[in-house]
């Protein structure tokens, strides 16, 4: 493979690692879905396609095998159109992109989005934690929550008040910025949370490929600063119903 193309694959980790963890709810078993798309895709050199869409090509295949999905698994949804879902909400991809990684006709991919997208109005809603230091950002993720369809369990700008809620209001999400400023470490607060209850959770940044390296444990649901409510409403649904674990 040229060195232009393996550089294109190693700019696409970062995004490739989080549509692998989204998809299986763990870091680890993210990243090992990377790991082996990725030294399978390094060993041909297939031009047709930008290297980043090919990642995510073979990362939905290898999923698919490994998981031995069906039509009507996870929730009743169809994993093709989970994937559809997270392609182009959660990885911003074009529906014509999306349907180049998932083998589809573009009007296939557009008409199973649209199914997916009124699934999604429709199913279960649940109680929100938002941890977010900051006044005005927090307004406006309590108001996406709201558009979602969700409730809000409560506000917590710092650690110590977001383990107090957790604890009082046992919600059904929680949703997390990193860096809490003066407050702590999102992901400190998380971790403490986790240890009494077992929750789902969706971190949110401004700089996900920093948090998507592989290096150290890390959250397997990562969303970035500004997000729409589609954003949100997938990840959610995709946390609630798949499950999620920081290892």
């Amino acid at each position: 493979m040229p060195l232009s193309r393996r550089q294109d694959l190693l700019r696409a980790l970062p995004y490739a690692r989080r549509y692998a963890r989204a998809l299986c709810g763990s870091q680890s078993n993210g990243d090992l879905l990377v790991a082996e798309s990725l030294r399978e895709l390094m060993a041909v050199d297939d031009p047709s396609m930008p290297p980043r869409l090919r990642l995510y090509q073979w990362i939905s295949r290898h999923h698919a095998q490994n998981s031995g999905e069906t039509v009507t698994q996870q929730g009743g949804m169809p994993p093709v159109a989970r994937k559809l879902l997270l392609l182009t909400s959660l990885e911003e991809l074009p529906v014509a992109d999306a349907a180049r990684v998932l083998s589809l006709a573009p009007d296939q991919a557009a008409t199973m989005l649209e199914e997916a997208h009124t699934r999604l109005r429709s199913c279960a809603q649940t109680s929100v934690l938002i941890i977010e230091d900051e006044p005005i950002i927090a307004m406006d993720i309590e108001e996406l929550v709201r558009q979602c369809g969700h409730t809000i369990a409560g506000v917590a700008s710092s650690e110590v008040e977001a383990v107090r809620l957790a604890r009082e209001t046992h919600p059904g999400l929680i949703l997390a910025d990193i860096n809490l400023g003066d407050g702590g470490d999102g992901m400190s607060a998380v971790a403490s949370i986790l240890q009494q209850q077992d929750i789902p959770v969706i971190f949110v940044t401004a700089y996900p490929e920093r948090l998507l390296t592989g290096d150290t444990i890390e959250p397997a649901f990562v969303i970035t600063k500004p997000f729409e409510p589609l954003t949100l409403a997938v990840s959610t649904y995709q946390a609630v119903s798949g499950g999620v674990s920081l290892n």
